[in-house]
């Protein structure tokens, strides 16, 4: 299972690089107000690729700190209700052996 693992990320790897390879002609974009950025192309994608996982993180950051209180919060709980479902009630009935 390992070899398999390791050959598909050789394979993407690979792949990857031969991309970047094809991809090395200028490309040159052009923002607001006569600006322009030239690079190539492989830049290009890379930091549009970068751009994009930071925006999602940041974009779900919230909602991974909402979750997380929440988690802490059952942590924080959970342990004193198991404390007290496995101790026995003072007020549980004694019952006799020879009964």
């Amino acid at each position: 299972m390992r070899i398999l693992v390791w050959l598909l990320r050789a394979f993407i790897f690979f792949s990857l690089f031969a991309f970047s390879l094809n991809n090395l002609h200028t490309a040159t974009l052009h923002w607001y107000f006569g600006q322009s950025w030239s690079a190539p192309m492989v830049i290009v994608v890379l930091v549009a690729f970068g751009a994009g996982a930071a925006f999602g993180v940041v974009a779900m950051a919230p909602s991974w700190w909402r979750q997380r209180q929440k988690a802490q919060l059952v942590q924080q709980s959970t342990p004193a209700a198991q404390q007290t479902a496995s101790s026995p009630s003072p007020q549980a009935p004694v019952i006799p052996d020879g009964i």
